[in-house]
């Protein structure tokens, strides 16, 4: 149920500082980037890396980029912000640091604010929670609605601005007992504050934060000492008078299970890890108490309980509408035996409810994922343990890479070999608990595929069916897929696409406009998983720049008189196009309002680029229109995709009027008769294949004088190659066949014996000329210019913009922070372009 999918190390391992009290720390975001720390030092240069923290994103692991802190002591704490793309990192000397991209590249960061508590070593890290909650609902999974199978929850922010909008900053514990908030004012400043938790400070060793539907936030902390009480806190944060007031209140505490055990009293003398079951969560929270020869795990929740009523008062008559006098007290919900030494600790990030009704129905529809804790241990293995109940879901044997369902009987006891064991320091869950990452006493960084069926047989349907819920709920989150892919193996993926479409054109008309883009990514990055849909993963990027390329044009357009209706220039335009099926380009340009499509020369003239792509993608299609029988071909998905070919004849109409404007911005093709219409062949040979498949439910095959026209076309006109799919080199394509990689930090991979360009040198030469997918540029064969790729699809495009008109500017600025599809930008060198 748990198996390696890769492993990346330093290529000249460092050695170790041999200081195992320094904690490693791991942090992954909910974009796919995880930022970890090690304790090592280089041993060329003598460099201690302890200070220094490391970003990869999970497809390019090899690409790390390390970060130079500036941090003085260790750091203790990481904390990625709710979007994915800021990081706080905290250290023993009570410094916080803000880690923003630069250029929104995930390997260029810089520090952007920072805060301080002199001296005093931060224990627990968190950034404000800004009021949004989603709930997923197992039991719904079955449900048409995505709104049933995921609500939002009735979530208040920590603190609100003027009009409730959640104002952004972040909260510490100190080892002193201090709490510390720094907010982040509109203008760009900080306004920070400090209060002692409680009257009488103490020291504490081990923190966490958690939150309140009601804006409160709640700290958990201890001394240390598993005979001392976990105490809680409730914490307020307010802005009055232009300064940060923090107000503490304390909260009913516990004692261990274990310290009031006869037998288990001085067994477990130390607290090692404490955790709130979830951040939004206060009322449930995990604790573990180690020795130097093992642990014992204990699950605690808040219930609120009857205060019981002296003997004196029993017999008095009572007042009518009284109520017995309440009071919130923690009960133990479930305990381990004796473990092995635990490690590091990993609890799941997927809003799944726990109350026991939702376990039944886990336990029904067998769906797994977010159900289990993951505890790790010095021998090196990994344990999922249920999140309420705590008993053992599966077991992981770290060094020998194999995993045994629970029930199984262990393969021969397995030998330890001899010198310091490899076990994790440091462990954490992805964001649908499909996926674990740890980084271990040796420095090296583990990725591990935690299978959602948690161990049990599965038939293939219902493993299809959490895959797609999980889809489903990243698409609505608009969180990465990456470990869902994890688990698509190639003879999934055409199953998923499938009921994946069935279920969006099963939402109203609104959600599928919000998902449309989104929906076509995750489509297209399945496809990439096996090689009989490689093809169509091409014609899902062409649809994402086709989209983006047509709203780009409409939104150009500007009503003539400003007491126009309603409707757009552009809607307009859709409205005529879809109603006029004629296929003379000319007639159809007569019905529009041509002043209202008046620009002037130079934004045209700068666009030429996006039309030419426009153009020439027409002709590849049609051209190859009689070869696409097989599915295997790229162009072969918009032959019934009446959608798609409307909006390609929308853009041809809206050409020809602004090339009578602007002849230099029209499409250039290489025809073999001077007085050939380029546009016009190609819109009445378009209209017709359009009029083959708008009708969804109805599609009809292209006639014969259709495909021996086309069959005409390369006579009449040069076919242009296009570039269609820049090579994929991320590792998601190749951890498929279930055997680990291995893999170094700073050398990319590709697999022994295989061509990186396999999957898509049908579609192009390896030495052709290279291209910028979204300025739609050639770069030559050997680019000189620094660029950047999609971590998600491969998309290059250069990092600096040559354009200076606003037309193109307002292209470019789609894409400055992510790619079209979504994914996140990383800077490559010149040489790897």
């Amino acid at each position: 149920m748990m198996e390696i999918a890769y492993v990346c190390e330093w290529e000249k391992r460092p050695k170790s500082n041999h200081c195992p009290s320094i904690p490693l720390v791991c942090a992954w975001s909910c974009r796919n980037l995880i930022a970890f720390t090690t304790d090592l030092k280089n041993e060329e240069d003598d460099k201690d890396l302890s200070h220094m923290i490391h970003v990869i994103d999970t497809d390019h692991p090899w690409d790390v980029n390390s970060i130079n802190s500036g941090h003085n002591e260790v750091i203790s704490c990481l904390e990625w912000d709710q979007s994915g793309s800021r990081l706080l990192s905290a250290d023993g000397d009570g410094q916080i640091k803000c880690w923003g991209m630069t250029e929104h590249l995930v390997n260029s960061w810089e520090c952007t604010q920072s805060s301080s508590v002199d001296g005093d070593p931060i224990v627990a890290l968190s950034w404000l929670h800004n009021g949004v909650k989603l709930a997923l609902h197992v039991e719904k999974s079955g449900s048409t609605n995505f709104g049933e199978k995921f609500s939002r929850v009735k979530f208040s922010p920590s603190l609100t601005l003027f009009g409730g909008k959640p104002m952004e900053g972040w909260l510490a514990v100190t080892v002193s007992g201090l709490v510390t908030v720094s907010l982040l004012k509109p203008n760009g400043t900080l306004l920070t504050a400090s209060e002692s938790l409680c009257r009488l400070r103490g020291r504490v060793a081990l923190a966490d934060i958690a939150f309140t539907g009601g804006g409160n936030i709640v700290v958990a902390a201890t001394d240390g000492s598993s005979s001392s009480p976990v105490q809680f806190y409730k914490v307020c944060v307010s802005v009055v008078n232009e300064k940060c007031r923090i107000d503490t209140e304390l909260l009913p505490s516990l004692f261990m299970r274990c310290t009031t055990d006869p037998v288990r009293r001085d067994k477990y003398p130390a607290v090692t890890h404490l955790k709130f079951l979830t951040r939004e969560n206060s009322e449930q929270v995990l604790l573990c108490a180690s020795s130097q020869m093992g642990s014992i795990v204990e699950c605690w929740s808040l219930r609120k309980e009857g205060l019981p009523v002296n003997n004196i008062f029993q017999h008095r008559s009572p007042v009518v509408g009284e109520k017995q006098p309440m009071i919130l007290k923690w009960r133990i919900l479930s305990a381990t035996n004796d473990l092995d030494r635990v490690s590091a600790v990993a609890l799941p990030k997927l809003p799944i409810s726990i109350s026991n009704t939702d376990l039944k129905v886990a336990s029904d529809t067998k769906f797994f994922p977010g159900l289990g804790l993951a505890l790790a241990f010095h021998d090196g293995s990994i344990q999922i343990l249920h999140r309420l109940s705590l008993h053992t879901m599966g077991v992981f044997y770290g060094s020998s890479g194999s995993s045994q369902r629970v029930g199984e009987e262990p393969a021969i006891k397995r030998q330890r070999a001899g010198g310091p064991t490899l076990h994790f320091k440091a462990l954490q869950f992805s964001w649908t608990s499909l996926a674990l990452v740890g980084v271990d006493n040796h420095g090296k960084l583990h990725m591990i595929r935690v299978s959602p069926s948690m161990g049990q047989m599965l038939d293939m349907n219902t493993l299809l069916r959490h895959l797609l819920f999980l889809l489903e709920y990243c698409m609505v989150t608009g969180y990465d897929w990456w470990d869902v892919l994890l688990h698509a193996q190639p003879s999934m993926v055409h199953n998923l696409l499938e009921k994946l479409h069935e279920e969006y054109m099963r939402q109203n008309q609104a959600l599928q406009q919000v998902l449309s883009t989104r929906i076509v990514a995750v489509k297209a990055s399945l496809c990439k998983l096996s090689s009989a849909t490689a093809a169509r993963a091409c014609d899902f990027h062409a649809k994402l720049l086709l989209i983006a390329i047509s709203s780009t044009l409409k939104s150009l357009l500007r009503p003539h008189v400003l007491n126009t209706p309603d409707k757009s220039p552009g809607d307009r335009l859709s409205e005529i196009c879809a109603k006029n099926t004629d296929t003379d380009i000319d007639k159809v340009m007569i019905n529009l309002k041509t002043e209202e499509f008046v620009l002037d020369g130079p934004p045209l003239q700068s666009l030429q680029q996006l039309i030419q792509w426009v153009g020439d993608f027409v002709l590849y299609l049609l051209a190859n229109l009689p070869n696409q029988g097989s599915i295997v071909r790229p162009g072969f998905g918009f032959l019934r995709d009446g959608a798609s070919l409307g909006m390609l004849r929308e853009m041809l109409v809206m050409i020809r009027i602004w090339g009578l404007l602007k002849p230099g911005c029209l499409p250039i093709y290489t025809a073999t008769s001077d007085n050939q219409d380029s546009m016009f062949l190609l819109f009445r040979l378009l209209t017709k294949l359009w009029l083959c498949s708008r009708d969804e439910s109805h599609p009809q095959d292209p006639d014969e004088t259709l495909i021996d026209e086309c069959c005409l076309l390369p006579s009449q006109l040069l076919v242009p190659s296009m570039d269609w799919l820049p090579i994929n080199d991320g590792v998601i394509t190749k951890v498929q066949s279930k055997h680990p990689l291995r893999l170094q930090f700073g050398k990319p991979y590709t697999l022994p014996g295989v061509n990186p360009n396999a999957q898509v040198e049908v579609f192009r030469s390896p030495a052709s000329q290279r291209m910028d997918h979204l300025r739609c540029l050639h770069l030559g064969i050997s680019p000189t210019e620094d660029s950047k790729a999609c971590t998600r699809c491969g998309c290059v495009t250069m990092l600096r913009s040559p354009n200076k008109t606003n037309a193109m500017r307002q292209w470019e600025q789609r894409w400055i922070k992510n790619c079209l599809c979504g994914g996140l930008w990383r800077r490559i060198p010149s040489t790897l372009t």
